[in-house]
């Protein structure tokens, strides 16, 4: 019963995962419910199924919720820090000067926080769809090899060009 369901959230993962972020993370917590259940508790596929659904959902809240602040506040964090220790390098520390510098390298952190996500986010969710799919339908080691390679290239052409044509339409 885990195989389909499996190569259903599978094939999502690999046509949708970055739009559909909310469904990435929740699938990556059926995962890991399912694999707690499997390895910590001996009981029926349908609990593993209910468990892995129950952790599924609560990731998938958690993205919903939180995804946006997070990536902003890290990109913010992280951006303010490199640009502030660029400047002390280049002697241009303190007072409201390192204020301004930290501001700013908050916001171009943000931006390519943002940027970089993108292609993380494709990267990982194709990655994660192939696993699925190869998984839960292909047992000959040498093809499943392939087969997985193939599939993991084809997400990344997929949602990359899905996310170069939603940049287009936000751009024109």
């Amino acid at each position: 019963m885990l195989a389909p369901l499996n190569a259903i959230l599978g094939g999502a993962l690999l046509v949708a995962g970055r739009k559909l972020f909310w469904l990435f993370i929740g699938v990556l917590g059926f995962i890991t419910g399912v694999q707690l259940t499997t390895n910590f508790i001996n009981g029926p596929e349908w609990l593993t199924i209910i468990i892995g659904l129950i952790v599924g959902l609560i990731f998938a809240m958690l993205a919903i919720f939180l995804q946006t602040i997070a990536i902003w506040v890290a990109g913010f964090l992280s951006g303010g820090y490199v640009l502030s220790a660029l400047a002390g390098m280049l002697g241009m520390e303190g007072g409201r000067l390192a204020w301004v510098v930290y501001i700013i390298g908050g916001i171009i952190g943000i931006a390519l926080v943002s940027f970089l996500f993108d292609w993380a986010v494709i990267t990982l969710s194709s990655f994660a769809g192939a696993s699925l799919v190869v998984e839960s339908m292909f047992s000959n080691q040498g093809s499943a090899q392939l087969i997985f390679i193939a599939l993991f290239i084809i997400g990344i052409i997929i949602q990359g060009s899905l996310l170069r044509r939603d940049k287009g339409h936000v751009a024109g």
